[in-house]
C-alpha cells in the first residue's frame, strides 16, 4: 500500500482528463450523454449469438479517443477493470451451453463459447463509452445534464458523494498504512492478524472524515434547494455530433454493416 497516493491521483486522472480543450470537450454534455445512452441501448439490444454485429461499434470509441486525445493506456486501465467480473459470470455459459453451432474443420465452437464471447464484447464497449464520457465530461456539466432531463435528485446525489467520498477513503488508508509500516518495518504488508483492526479503524476513520466533510459542505450552502444555472445553449456543432452519432449507432443496429461491405467486396471482385 506503499503507492497509495499514486493510486488516489489514478482515480481521478479521468477528471483531470475531463478538463482538456477539444472539440470533443467543447461539445454539449447533454450531446455526449444522449449518444452514450443510445449507443448503450442499441450495444445491449443485440442477441448473444450476434458477436460479428458488435464489431462496427468499435468506431465511435476509437473515433472518440482519437479526437479527444485521451490516453489509450490509462482508458483501457479502466476497462480492464470490469472484465473479469465479467468472465467469471460468463463461465456458466461455458460449463452448461454444450450446444455446437458452428464446426471449423476439427474445431468445434459451441454456444456457450459464443455467448461468453458476446458478453465479454459487449461488456468491453459498454464500459468503454462510459470510461470516455467521464473523461471527455466534467462531472459538474454531467450531473447538471442529468438534473436538467430530471433524473431524480437522489440518484445524482449518490453518484456525487460516492465519487467524492472514495478519495477521502483512499486518503485514510494510505495514512493507516504509513502508520502501519513506521511501527512495523519488518514486514512488507499488512499481516494478517491486524487485518480485523485496520479495517474497523479505516471505517471509523472514514465516518469521521465524511462527518467533518459533510459539515463543512453544509456551511457553504449544501442541502439548500438546488439553484440550476443558466443552461448552456446548443450549438450546430452539437447538433451535428448528435444527428452522426446517433445515427451511426441505428444503422449498426437494423443493417448489418458487415454483410454489406462483403456483398460489395464481392460484387468487384467478380466485376
Amino acid at each position: 500500500m506503499a503507492d497509495m497516493r499514486g493510486k488516489i491521483q489514478q482515480l481521478y486522472a479521468l477528471e483531470q482528463l475531463a478538463a482538456g480543450d477539444t472539440p470533443i470537450h467543447r461539445l454539449h454534455p447533454g450531446a455526449k450523454l444522449l449518444v452514450t445512452f443510445v449507443y448503450l441501448v442499441t450495444v445491449v439490444s443485440f442477441d448473444r449469438f450476434q458477436l460479428g454485429r458488435l464489431l462496427p461499434y468499435l468506431i465511435y470509441p476509437v473515433l472518440l479517443m482519437s479526437l479527444s486525445g485521451a490516453p489509450w493506456g490509462l482508458v483501457m486501465r479502466r476497462v480492464a477493470l470490469a472484465l473479469p467480473f465479467v468472465v467469471l459470470a460468463g463461465l456458466s455459459n461455458l460449463l452448461f451451453d454444450r450446444a455446437p453451432v458452428l464446426v471449423m474443420g476439427s474445431l468445434t465452437v459451441t454456444a456457450g463459447v459464443l455467448s461468453c464471447a458476446s458478453v465479454l464484447v459487449r461488456t468491453f464497449l459498454t464500459v468503454l463509452a462510459l470510461t470516455l464520457l467521464m473523461a471527455v465530461t466534467p462531472l459538474l456539466e454531467l450531473t447538471m445534464a442529468l438534473r436538467r432531463i430530471h433524473i431524480p435528485e437522489q440518484l445524482i446525489t449518490l453518484l456525487e458523494m460516492t465519487y467524492r467520498y472514495i478519495g477521502a477513503l483512499l486518503e485514510e488508508a494510505f495514512s493507516m498504512s504509513t502508520a502501519y509500516h513506521l511501527r512495523h518495518r519488518q514486514t512488507k504488508g499488512l499481516e494478517l492478524r491486524h487485518m480485523g483492526s485496520f479495517v474497523g479503524n479505516l471505517l471509523l476513520r472514514s465516518f469521521d472524515r465524511a462527518g467533518r466533510i459533510y459539515s463543512a459542505m453544509k456551511c457553504r450552502g449544501y442541502g439548500r434547494p438546488y439553484r440550476q444555472p443558466t443552461p448552456r445553449p446548443w450549438r450546430w456543432t452539437d447538433v451535428v455530433f448528435t444527428i452522426l452519432a446517433c445515427g451511426l449507432c441505428l444503422l449498426f443496429r437494423f443493417v448489418d454493416v458487415g454483410l454489406v461491405v462483403g456483398r460489395v467486396i464481392g460484387g468487384l471482385a467478380v466485376c
